[in-house]
């Protein structure tokens, strides 16, 4: 058993609400910097920088996760994360239906980038990410569920899309035993006994890795990205 630091909800530049400078590479090094040794990159209804992130990680010696946040058609958030790559990519291909057909002004809300494995621009994703897709809540994590990923509700101690805002309370289904904060203080109250995730929700290079947080994994510190990746999963599942 060994303590890693981690965090699961980080955004890059094709959130368009991330900054320009929260590259794939920019994040796996400002994570080498900081000590954070697992991070999970969760765009808005996206997975597409997640193989650059992957590349980059590997240069840094950091643990990648793939992943998104994904907004139901309720406009709640929820982080959904997968073991492998090829199951994100999937995954990102699967909601495409589900997703507005809205497109991105970027003059109003920036723009999208889909990067390269050295941070060049390889192309522009054109519908506006952070839109409500068209799945329930249920049917999004039951989704995620039936693909091998994590699925839970982010940012419960927000106002702005948090599950226990909107619904008041965590529903009967579906059922989720885990669910993120982004603040520890209040965080066993507002879980109801559920476990706990810690996560910046980091848009800004700044927002980054301000406190540490660490999980328990049931690993080596130098094991393989995968081994670290299969013991997170398997300690969150």
């Amino acid at each position: 058993m060994a303590l890693f630091t981690y965090d699961l909800h980080v955004h890059s530049c094709l959130s368009p609400c991330g900054d320009d400078d929260m590259t794939p590479c920019n994040i796996a090094g400002m994570a080498m910097i900081a000590g954070v040794k697992i991070v999970a990159l969760t765009d808005h209804n996206s997975c597409k920088n997640c193989e650059a992130f992957f590349m980059a990680c590997e240069d840094y010696g950091i643990t990648p996760v793939a992943g998104c946040e994904l907004t139901t058609s309720e406009e709640i958030h929820m982080v959904c994360l997968f073991e492998g790559l090829k199951q994100a990519m999937a995954f990102d291909k699967t909601i495409q239906p589900y997703r507005m057909p809205l497109k991105n002004r970027v003059e109003i809300f920036g723009s999208q980038p889909i990067m390269g494995r050295d941070d060049e621009i390889i192309g522009e994703e054109p519908w506006f990410l952070p839109a409500a897709t068209s799945l329930s809540l249920n049917e999004a994590a039951e989704l995620v569920r039936s693909m091998g990923g994590l699925a839970y509700p982010a940012h419960i101690d927000r106002e702005s899309n948090g599950l226990l805002a909107i619904l008041g309370t965590f529903p009967d289904e579906p059922v989720f035993e885990l669910c993120e904060v982004r603040d520890k203080e209040n965080a066993q109250k507002l879980a109801g006994g559920r476990r706990v995730v810690v996560s910046s929700d980091a848009h800004r290079l700044t927002d980054f890795a301000v406190t540490l947080n660490h999980i328990e994994l049931d690993c080596e510190p130098d094991s393989p990205p995968e081994i670290i990746r299969k013991a997170l999963f398997k300690k969150l599942s």
